[in-house]
């Protein structure tokens, strides 16, 4: 009896002696992108970690990743299947460029295939990385939550656009706040967002968002943020025209089939800041277009009526001006005049902004898009997204009427229901060949790019701000917001002032900055959708400033960060045929620096149409000069940008 209990006291210590391997396992796994500068060390133990580290200085370190359902926590535990490595390397070319007509791809990718029905897919590219989960589990599933963490090794700045709550038209201006100092009831900050670290720039958003709600970033009161979502929606009702009250929501952010794959959640790495401004990351991750035929799809310029109140005067015109039909003929005569292709009639064009079918009877919508079809300018129209919801027919009606776009306003939200809001939209849309522009919007994300008829998105401080749109904060839209997709920021003031001497009310509307500085934001901000928001007659009077703008293209060729200091100052060069773009703007710095013409083809002469601050733009912000030279690619020229100010050439 003692010789077997000492055998089954030594089986019992041979079993421990085998489970402690497994109890304590840890498996460390890296990936690298091309140039091996940037590498993922992932390690699997009682979660998934990782650390990034661009070339040799850890930047990230101890993130963690999980996915919760009903059932289980994904990531938790983790039990390694397989792992599957490849290597990509291709050329993508966009349906519509917003930065280069082609796009160099390379990454190279590692798939982690795990026990429990799911998977981690990992990209590192020479400029950044990503990842994603990829479920293979049955049935309908409820996910409860998403871990995405990151910690810092050491206090980093951040820039943050923080609301108040989870709904948001993602308007907010940006905060610089220090990651040891954001502390866990601090307000959180919605996508994009960026990590200033010694050794580069963290800019961090998603893609491929799709049936899922969109992701924002809280402290954890660590030095660090951990992600959180708004949860979905069960049962809400009408608060108004535009606007609901949800009165009930689910204990889980999202319901999904079981077999997908999730967001993609990105981090561009800049070593550089014009590395920031150059990213193309999302289109990189983006999947294919789901509108076969996109010949119908015409991004351009729109003559807006809003934000000048629709308000046009002078000797030629001899009717009251308003939101009436002679003040529209106004605006499409004007658009043919300077070859604009579109205009946007805001609210007041229908009669109700709950009934999309009636139109408004002293605008006339039926004889407006008649005369604009004679004219060749096509018709764009405001809604508030609560209308096109209840009247998803509308898309077939407007085709038939000869509507070429819609403008979409005050969504507000990012939850599961909204974002398959936006595709049902674009869906529908894009089967009557109607254009659509998300106003009220969270960022781009992705369904642009699958459903290209989607022109822009809001989801930006922009000009219908006045006052509290300053460069300060809108010198960081290159580096952060457009970086991300498209953005309806509608420049194009002709009234413009200092911050210190501001005074602007429709239908005198005024921006801070420059008049070079207005100009500039053609060149430098990105929307297949551009806005002109001042009033025609206002252009008429500044015909050598709306011609400028009325030249530049909205999709390019190619695009050259000339001088990028992050959050202070940005110029580009861009290339559409034959002819450059080159667009500046600063902060309260002001600028002065020598420009390198150098991305121009050699032995070739140009010509330079030039539009600069004046002597006097510091204080007098409508002061400019215009001036025309002859420049080669050998030359250097002396760029001067007053505190807010800006400089825009065409170089032919």
């Amino acid at each position: 009896m003692k010789k077997k209990a000492i055998s089954r006291l030594a089986l019992t210590f041979v079993a421990m002696l085998t489970a402690l391997p497994m109890l304590h396992a840890e498996e460390r796994i890296s990936v690298s992108s091309p140039d091996g500068g940037l590498n993922v060390n992932i390690t699997l133990n009682d979660r998934i970690h990782y650390d990034v580290v661009s070339h040799g200085t850890t930047l990230l370190s101890d993130c963690r990743l999980s996915l919760t359902t009903r059932k289980a926590t994904l990531g938790e535990k983790p039990a390694l299947k397989s792992k599957k490595r490849r290597s990509v390397k291709e050329t993508l070319t966009p349906v519509f460029p917003l930065k280069n007509a082609k796009v160099e791809n390379a990454y190279n990718e590692l798939t982690l295939t795990m026990k429990g029905g799911y998977a981690i897919e990992w990209r590192v590219f020479n400029d950044g990385l990503a990842y994603r989960f990829v479920t293979t589990l049955s049935g309908e599933q409820d996910i409860l939550d998403e871990e995405f963490a990151l910690n810092f090794p050491s206090d980093y700045t951040l820039t943050l656009q923080q609301p108040k709550e989870f709904k948001t038209s993602c308007e907010e201006n940006y905060s610089t706040v220090q990651s040891s100092a954001w502390k866990t009831d601090d307000k959180m900050s919605e996508l994009p967002f960026v990590i200033s670290t010694p050794a580069a720039r963290i800019l961090v958003s998603e893609a491929e968002l799709f049936h899922y709600p969109g992701m924002f970033v809280k402290s954890t009161g660590k030095n660090g943020v951990r992600s959180l979502f708004a949860p979905k929606p069960l049962r809400w009702s009408d608060d108004g025209d535009r606007r609901v009250k949800i009165e009930e929501a689910a204990d889980c952010i999202a319901t999904v089939e079981g077999k997908r794959a999730y967001p993609w959640r990105y981090m561009v790495v800049a070593t550089e800041d014009a590395m920031l401004v150059e990213s193309n990351m999302g289109l990189r991750l983006a999947g294919e277009s789901r509108v076969a035929d996109t010949s119908w799809i015409k991004p351009g310029q729109v003559s807006w009526e809003w934000w000048n109140g629709a308000t046009v005067y002078g000797p030629d015109v001899n009717f009251t001006s308003g939101f009436n039909l002679d003040t529209y003929k106004y605006f499409i005569d004007f658009a043919a005049h300077y070859g604009i292709p579109y205009i946007l009639l805001d609210e007041g064009w229908a009669a109700s902004t709950r009934d999309p079918f009636t139109p408004n009877p002293t605008v006339d919508l039926y004889e407006l898009i008649r005369y604009g079809k004679e004219r060749g300018v096509g018709i764009w129209v405001w809604l508030t997204w609560l209308t096109v919801d209840k009247h998803m027919d509308l898309f077939k009606t407007f085709a038939e009427w000869g509507v070429k776009g819609v403008k979409i306003d005050f969504m507000d939200r990012q939850d599961q229901w909204m974002v398959d809001y936006y595709e049902r939209v674009a869906k529908e849309a894009a089967a009557n060949h109607i254009m659509v522009d998300f106003h009220g919007a969270y960022h781009p994300s992705g369904m642009e790019l699958r459903y290209p008829n989607i022109l822009s998105f809001e989801g930006v401080r922009g000009m219908e701000f006045n006052g509290s749109c300053k460069p300060e904060n809108s010198v960081y839209y290159p580096f952060i917001r457009n970086v991300v997709g498209p953005m309806d920021y509608t420049p194009g003031a002709m009234v413009s002032m200092q911050p210190n001497l501001y005074a602007g009310k429709r239908p005198n509307n005024a921006s801070i900055g420059t008049r070079a500085y207005q100009l500039a934001l053609y060149v430098l901000f990105e929307s297949h959708l551009t806005m002109l928001a001042d009033s025609p007659t206002r252009y008429y009077q500044n015909d050598d400033c709306t011609r400028f703008i009325t030249s530049v293209p909205v999709n390019w060729d190619e695009t050259r960060v000339l001088y990028a200091k992050y959050g202070e100052t940005c110029i580009v060069a861009k290339r559409k045929a034959g002819k450059w773009y080159v667009g500046g703007m600063t902060a309260e710095t002001g600028c002065d620096t020598k420009l390198p013409l150098s991305f121009l083809a050699g032995g070739r002469s140009y010509k330079m149409t030039s539009y600069t601050d004046g002597p006097n733009a510091f204080h007098q912000a409508m002061d400019y000069r215009r001036s025309e030279k002859n420049v080669s690619a050998s030359d250097v020229i002396d760029i001067h940008m007053v505190r807010n100010g800006g400089f825009a050439a065409v170089i032919e």
